[in-house]
């Protein structure tokens, strides 16, 4: 498929916000596209941003930002609200995106898909699009069982190494849940298998996300 290009090479550096409701989320849904990003653009200015995690599950989620960043320059929060509470804690944590929104303007926002049915993921995306509303946001998807996938309209092409490596940090950096039968490299690979035959990306992998509005 042909493609747009976010920017070009000679601009300022880019900033891009991700935001995840859990310790996984951004490594999942587009971790595969930070990978590619960060290669493509060595000057990218990443802030990472997690909402809900315990002490271990903090020191799993901030060592594996600091691998998939690769040393660049980057920013790595997280916040320790309670998983599955997140909507029960709605003020605050709105507090935590207007804060965000004072500290850093991003050129490019990636969050949890609209219509996705676990709550905490549902409100991460509503409060995005609540704090930045003249931004390019794209909206990525979680497998999990309540089988909410929808059918993304962009698409990220993958590498098939950036694609391993996203597997090999996934694995190495979350062994809490190492026992969870949707937390397997076959599963990982097959959903960027299917979106990578839905794009015709060259390597037949990639991640899909969901764009409300855009202009170029």
């Amino acid at each position: 498929m042909r493609g747009l290009r976010l920017g070009s090479e000679g601009e300022a550096p880019w900033r891009v916000l991700a935001l995840g409701a859990h310790c996984d989320d951004i490594e999942i849904g587009c971790g595969g596209t930070l990978l590619r990003l960060l290669a493509e653009r060595p000057r990218l200015e990443v802030r990472w941003v997690v909402f809900s995690s315990t002490p271990a599950r903090a020191a799993e989620a901030k060592a594996s930002a600091a691998a998939f960043l690769q040393g660049t320059r980057s920013e790595v929060v997280v916040r320790d609200y309670r998983d599955g509470f997140l909507p029960y804690a709605g003020g605050a944590v709105k507090d935590e995106f207007e804060a965000l929104k004072r500290d850093f303007a991003p050129d490019l926002v990636f969050t949890h898909y609209r219509d996705d049915r676990h709550q905490d993921h549902r409100l991460v995306s509503e409060l995005t699009w609540n704090t930045w509303r003249n931004h390019l946001i794209l909206e990525y998807e979680i497998p999990k069982y309540d089988g909410d996938f929808g059918s993304p309209n962009v698409f990220a092409p993958l590498p098939a190494a950036v694609m391993e490596r996203k597997v090999e940090l996934l694995l190495k950096h979350f062994p809490s849940q190492a026992g969870k039968p949707w937390f397997t490299p076959d599963l990982f690979r097959a959903v960027a298998r299917i979106r990578g035959m839905e794009s015709v990306a060259p390597d037949t992998l990639a991640e899909g996300f969901y764009c409300r509005k855009a202009c170029f």
